[in-house]
């Protein structure tokens, strides 16, 4: 190429910067035969401009100074320094002011774009040999369009990339805004039993977080919240549906059930050391199982958001590990309806030293199956609560003056759940 041994400091004024020499080693050490479509790169770097510092202004510029150049294809070997005047460039780039056109010049030529190869007296010109042909020329190199061409369509595709991924991460948001809202309207519509002030309330949260402005991590991240946020609303309304089944089919089989003493101390060991205290206790759950009434669907919260929220009552239920019993079908449930849960939580109650008055009071108020419910969500809080007797007492009084009722802490325990699944998030 005829230009490679012209000078490359820049003329007057304009310092010389160490990224002004890598931008010409890099465009010396190109191939001579390589060549590029003028076109293709300039859409490239358009694709690009943000992530290469370059404004709107300068796009403009950089199409224009293309345009001087005849052939439609760059090649490294061939002379690739076009010299239009300012008046001429800035009529091409759409009339901009020559002092724009000056400062995007150099934003151009500072972001390794273009070079500028000055006259010794700052004009752009060329000198012509025999036949009219282009013997030396001064003006603004494109040869680190060639030099760059592979590294340009590179940043392009990035950009293609995030682009999509940030129009997924809106469908997510989209898709998980429709299922979260209609979900929470089912609930208030139907009455079905959950805390649906609190998760419209952390819809709204994540929502706050996500703004039109938001990059990629962003939009990532509230997608990730919303669809957790659906996927819990969904399992419960998933339990709600499945507990309602199973409570239906087994009302009919469960009426007559009794429980007896040999069942109470296989189920818990510990008292076995009190024999008068359990005959006391086995009498008192015989008639607590004979109260539960005939049709368990009628209970409004389901049994199995209950367990849910209360794992560990499982483990005062069955076996010494909370297994159920096996059968020829397979392990049974070791709470599998209201009766047993009911048993277990009388169980719960004397271990956890709540005394026969204050469960009396609580029973009387709330009735047995929201009494046993709290019982059990005071085994589930463990060393949160470090008077049972008095917590319960507390939440009977609430509960009289209309200000209490199961379903926010059952909600509570499950949020509890499913935020340390997610690490704490």
């Amino acid at each position: 190429m005829m230009t490679h041994g012209l000078a490359t400091t820049p003329f007057g004024r304009r310092a010389l910067s160490l990224g002004l020499i890598a931008t010409h080693q890099q465009a010396r050490a190109v191939a001579p035969e390589k060549t590029v479509h003028k076109w293709k790169v300039f859409s490239a770097i358009t694709e690009a401009k943000d992530k290469l510092g370059l404004p709107d202004r300068a796009i403009a510029i950089l199409q224009a100074l293309l345009s001087f150049h005849q052939e439609t294809t760059l090649t490294a070997g061939d002379p690739l320094v076009v010299f239009p005047s300012n008046e001429k460039l800035c009529q091409r780039a759409h009339g901009i002011a020559p002092a724009t056109l000056r400062r995007h010049l150099a934003i151009l030529v500072e972001a390794g774009v273009i070079l500028r190869r000055d006259s010794p007296n700052g004009k752009r010109y060329a000198r012509r040999g025999e036949g009219g042909a282009v013997s030396l020329a001064y003006g603004f190199e494109l040869t680190p369009l060639v030099a760059r061409a592979v590294e340009f369509e590179a940043l392009a595709q990035e950009v293609q990339a995030e682009k999509r991924a940030m129009r997924f991460a809106r469908e997510r948001i989209t898709l998980a805004r429709r299922d979260i809202t209609k979900m929470i309207a089912l609930g208030l519509e139907d009455g079905i039993p959950g805390d649906w002030g609190g998760l419209h309330n952390q819809f709204l949260t994540a929502l706050g977080g996500i703004r039109r402005s938001s990059g990629l991590s962003e939009l990532e991240a509230g997608a990730g919240d919303l669809e957790a946020l659906a996927a819990a609303i969904q399992n419960h309304l998933e339990l709600f549906v499945n507990s309602s089944k199973t409570s239906a089919n087994e009302s009919h089989s469960e009426r007559h059930k009794q429980i007896s003493k040999s069942d109470l101390y296989e189920s818990e060991p510990a008292f076995e050391k009190d024999r008068g205290k359990l005959d006391l206790l086995a009498v008192e759950l015989t008639e607590l199982a004979a109260r539960v009434p005939a049709d368990c669907t009628s209970i409004g919260t389901p049994l199995g958001m209950v367990l849910e929220a209360c794992p560990d009552i499982l483990e005062y239920a069955g076996d010494s590990e909370g297994r159920g019993q096996a059968t020829a079908g397979g392990t049974e449930p070791a709470i599998r309806n209201w009766a047993v849960f009911l048993k277990t939580a009388s169980l719960v109650r004397a271990m956890l030293g709540i005394s026969p008055g204050a469960w009396r009071d609580a029973v009387e108020t709330m009735g047995e199956v929201d009494a046993a419910i709290v019982v059990a969500a005071i085994l589930q809080k463990g060393d949160e609560v470090r008077f049972p007797g008095g917590y319960l007492r507390a939440l009977t009084e609430k509960k009289r003056e209309g200000q209490f009722s199961v379903g926010p802490i059952l909600m509570a325990l499950i949020g509890t759940k499913l935020k340390a699944m997610r690490g704490g998030r």
